[in-house]
């Protein structure tokens, strides 16, 4: 089931729950959102998982991001972090 309407709440929970390591709980929040920051988030939890093919699938869904943007996953869920944040001001 896809949320049409972006949650930045919900994707900041899954963001840190990625930094914490539970690549399942936040790859569940990330799936319910099809907006360009959850396929972000979503191409970045598959990059972690290994998963190449899918990632880059996702990325393809997002404002022009690419697999080779960042070269540290943990980096680039900083990064999403900072422009959900700045999403909520």
């Amino acid at each position: 089931m896809t949320i049409p309407d972006m949650n930045e709440d919900a994707l900041l929970a899954a963001v840190g729950l990625a930094l914490d390591g539970d690549w399942h709980a936040s790859h569940e929040i990330a799936q319910m959102y099809g907006d360009t920051t959850a396929n972000w988030l979503h191409a970045v939890l598959h990059k972690i998982e290994g998963d190449v093919w899918n990632s880059r699938y996702w990325y393809a869904r997002t404002a022009g991001r690419t697999y080779e943007d960042f070269a540290d996953a943990r980096d680039e869920l900083a990064q999403i972090r900072q422009s959900l944040i700045a999403q909520l001001r």
